[in-house]
């Protein structure tokens, strides 16, 4: 079996955060033990508690998003914990559509969306994932969007002069994976919206 260039990376991305996530989670829980014990919640106390809880939050995004996908589903409460725990502090609200248990696929697509979506959208706004029988819409809405067209028309297909950076890479990983699962990806921009569409 042949490994293509997006199995590769998301291996590399699995166990990344397959390593992280264990002694994060020990960090919590021993802390959880502190704090039963009797310790006050301290201001400093309170910045680490925060600080692993965003750790944690970010390693479950990422371990799907960077991750490996199959077709097993992702129950509905397990994706919107992981969205709720990420974007409780952030400058987006991003809501999840009841019920929707999505395969590991393609919430892997829908993650890479977002990260996409936070690119165009640094000063915050509204995101709002909408599950159709075809595929996903994943939909931004900001008084203030920062369109990069270079980095956009990638999403397109289209080449790009300078190599992406790391805090680009969702913008060459999405095509690559929505093109190998044999589905489509579009882009459509206004002035105060952006929408991804993966359609099959």
């Amino acid at each position: 079996m042949v490994e293509t260039d997006t199995d590769l990376a998301a291996l590399i991305g699995s166990r990344i955060c397959h390593d992280l996530i264990s002694p994060v989670g020990a960090i919590n829980n021993g802390l959880e033990l502190l704090l039963m014990s009797g310790m006050n919640m301290s201001p400093e106390v309170a910045l680490i508690d925060e600080s692993v809880r965003n750790a944690s939050a970010r390693l479950r995004f990422f371990r799907v998003a960077f991750g490996s996908g199959d077709a097993q589903p992702v129950p509905a409460l397990e994706t919107s914990g992981i969205l709720r725990d990420l974007y409780a502090q952030s400058k987006w609200q991003v809501s999840w559509p009841d019920g929707v248990a999505a395969p590991r696929n393609a919430l892997r697509m829908v993650f890479l969306s977002l990260l996409c979506l936070e690119t165009g959208m640094p000063y915050g706004g509204q995101i709002t994932i909408d599950h159709r029988d075809a595929g996903w819409d994943i939909t931004g809405t900001a008084d203030r969007l920062s369109i990069n067209a270079a980095l956009w028309g990638v999403l397109a297909g289209q080449s790009r002069a300078e190599r992406l950076t790391a805090s680009q890479v969702q913008f060459g990983l999405l095509p690559a994976i929505v093109k190998d699962s044999g589905q489509q990806l579009t882009s459509i921009v206004t002035e105060t919206t952006i929408t991804l569409g993966i359609t099959a």
